[in-house]
């Protein structure tokens, strides 16, 4: 009786028709509203014996599909005019000409970033704005009294308690919270979660005073990579890589040692100035490098403290801000251009797009 149904309705949506919108929106109701055809067929499947569910099941959801392409199908049709009485214009359309747009310099940016280290094997991973204290904080092995966690770094959200245990939540102030995150998955997966590769490209947060050179919220972009026998030599190799994929082949680099709770050794990384070739000019303060991103060996104490063995397992760890990068490629001046949405700044970017 259900296959019944099922191929009558088939017969009926294959032979549907609208010579203009409001027809179209019957159509729609009759069948894909929350009390037409379709929804009162999927109400009688529990009726359906057990042994055939999933025969029916299958049709059902061709059932279903077919109705969306078939709807869908009549709806471009109207849109282009294809059927006879339908209206020659559209008056609720922009008006001509339609100015292209282009995606924004950041967007550009990050997007050429992100394919490049895909290219080297980087998957995307993601995790939330608003995150907590663990992850952001103690899990990268920040101090319990580190600077960073200061109400004049940070954005605190809100402080939970439950019983003894105080939560902090706060904007993350870097996308570290999600190597925290991947690592704690990996950890519980054992060996099948190992070895991670992974970038983290999001929007970060810090208490910081608005001007030309700094925003309270910008755009980062950080790498993960553990395996075992990984050296400083692979990290290395990975970042002269992609400083020449990205501003050219002729690109040089230099670590200079540096300092980060969770990696150690850590080391600030320069380019080459790709303006005067390392000669010396203003944009470089006339020494022919540039620093562009921060980087380094992950830190014992972060990998036991998401689950991961430090003795079998080593990574290196990097992060770059994604406006630091756009300015070096098109010396934007001021930040706050990025987020002012000013038409004729974004209109300079149509090319690049």
């Amino acid at each position: 009786m259900m296959l019944e149904k099922i191929e009558k309705l088939t017969q009926e949506i294959k032979s549907l028709h609208a010579k203009n919108a409001e027809e179209l929106e019957a159509l729609r109701i009759k069948y894909l509203s929350r009390k037409g055809e379709l929804q009162a067929l999927m109400a009688d499947f529990k009726n359906v014996a057990a042994e055939d569910k999933k025969t029916v099941g299958m049709r059902v959801n061709e059932l279903k599909q077919l109705a969306f392409d078939t709807i869908n199908g009549l709806r471009s049709q109207l849109a282009n005019g294809e059927e006879g009485d339908a209206c020659e214009f559209d008056l609720t359309r922009t008006a001509y000409p339609i100015e292209l747009g282009t995606r924004h310099p950041l967007s550009i940016v990050k997007n050429e970033i992100v394919e490049i280290f895909q290219r080297m094997g980087f998957t995307l991973a993601d995790g939330p704005e608003v995150e907590d204290d663990l992850h952001i904080f103690t899990k990268m092995n920040f101090a319990a009294d580190h600077p960073a966690r200061d109400m004049q770094d940070t954005f605190f959200v809100e402080e939970s308690k439950t019983g003894d245990v105080t939560k902090n939540i706060l904007l993350r102030s870097h996308t570290s919270s999600v190597q925290a995150r991947v690592m704690d998955i990996a950890s519980k997966m054992g060996e099948e979660g190992l070895p991670i590769r992974v970038i983290c490209p999001g929007r970060v947060y810090r208490n910081e005073a608005i001007t030309a050179r700094a925003h309270c919220f910008f755009h980062q972009i950080e790498g993960l990579y553990i395996d075992e026998n990984v050296s400083f030599t692979d990290l290395k190799q990975v970042m002269l890589t992609f400083a020449r994929e990205l501003f050219g082949p002729d690109t040089k680099i230099r670590l200079r040692p540096s300092y980060f709770p969770f990696t150690e050794p850590s080391a600030e990384m320069d380019i080459s100035c790709h303006i005067c070739g390392g000669v010396g000019c203003g944009f470089c303060k006339h020494t022919g490098w540039v620093e562009i991103l921060g980087c380094g060996m992950v830190d014992p104490n972060v990998l036991e403290l998401c689950g991961i063995d430090s003795k079998k397992y080593s990574g290196y760890a990097f992060g770059l801000g994604v406006e630091r990068i756009t300015n070096l490629k098109y010396q934007v001046s001021d930040l706050r251009m990025f987020s002012e949405n000013d038409k004729r700044f974004l209109e300079e970017f149509v090319s690049a797009n």
